[in-house]
C-alpha cells in the first residue's frame, strides 16, 4: 500500500528504536559487553549501548537492530535475540522513545569492533564493571536485564556455543559457562549436566603440561 493511501492518526506517535547488548568472552572467559562513547547529544561522551531509531516504512525491528549493529560497531555477523521493551515516557530527554532491546553474541576473535554513525569510540568492557559505569539513558537497566535473559537462555539451550571459537575443549566451555553465570561451577557436576548431543568430537587433542584434552566443535545439526 502506498504511503499516501495509508490511514494517518491525528494524535502524537512515540519514536521507536532498538538497543543492543553485544556480548562476548575475553581471554579469561569473562563476560564482556561492547560499549560505545556517544558522539552526539544527549549524553555526549557517555558510555552507552549501540542502537538507534527505526527507519519508518523501510525496515523491521530485526533489520533495524542488524543495521545499527553494523553502523555503530562494525560487526556484520552476530546472533541476535530480542529480550525486552522499554517505554518509560522520560527515558529519553528528546521525546517519548520506545526501545526494543536485543542481545547479540559475538565470538571475540571473529571481528574487530569499529565505532561509526553517532559513536565516537567502541570497546569491550567487563559486564560487572559496565553495570557500575555512568551509562546513558536507562542502559544500565537494559544491560542487567540482558544478562539475566542470557543466563536464562543458557540454562535451557546451547546458546553459549555462539560465543565459542570453532574448536574448544570441555575445560574452555566450562569456563565460558562460569563467565556467563558469574560464579564457579563444580567441574564434575558441569560435565554430568552438559548435553553431549550439542558437541562433536574432532578427533584432535590439545596437548600441554597436563594430560591431553579432547577438542570439540558445535554440532552442526543444532
Amino acid at each position: 500500500m502506498l504511503r499516501s493511501q495509508m490511514y494517518t492518526y491525528s494524535y502524537p506517535h512515540p519514536a521507536v528504536a532498538t538497543d543492543l547488548c553485544v556480548f562476548s568472552l575475553d581471554e579469561e572467559f569473562r563476560l564482556c559487553v561492547l560499549l560505545i562513547k556517544r558522539g552526539l547529544k544527549p549524553y555526549l561522551g557517555h558510555p552507552a549501548l549501540p542502537g538507534g531509531f527505526i527507519k519508518v516504512d523501510e525496515e523491521s525491528l530485526e533489520q533495524c537492530a542488524a543495521r545499527e549493529l553494523e553502523e555503530e560497531t562494525g560487526f556484520t555477523k552476530a546472533y541476535l535475540q530480542q529480550f525486552g521493551v522499554y517505554s518509560s515516557p522520560d527515558r529519553d530527554p528528546r521525546e517519548h522513545v520506545i526501545s526494543v532491546a536485543y542481545f547479540a553474541l559475538v565470538e571475540r576473535d571473529s571481528e574487530t569492533p569499529t565505532a561509526g554513525s553517532d559513536a565516537s569510540h567502541a570497546d569491550w568492557v567487563e559486564v560487572s564493571k559496565a553495570l557500575h559505569d555512568d551509562l546513558a539513558f536507562d542502559h544500565a537497566t537494559i544491560l542487567a536485564d540482558a544478562r539475566a535473559a542470557l543466563i536464562r537462555e543458557t540454562e535451557q539451550s546451547p546458546i553459549v556455543l555462539q560465543l565459542m571459537p570453532d574448536e574448544f575443549t570441555l575445560s574452555q566451555l566450562h569456563k565460558a559457562y562460569e563467565g556467563i553465570y558469574g560464579r564457579e561451577l563444580e567441574p564434575a557436576n558441569f560435565r554430568r549436566s552438559l548435553n553431549k548431543d550439542w558437541l562433536v568430537e574432532t578427533g584432535e587433542y590439545q596437548r600441554g603440561h597436563q594430560r591431553p584434552a579432547k577438542i570439540f566443535r558445535a554440532n552442526p545439526n543444532l
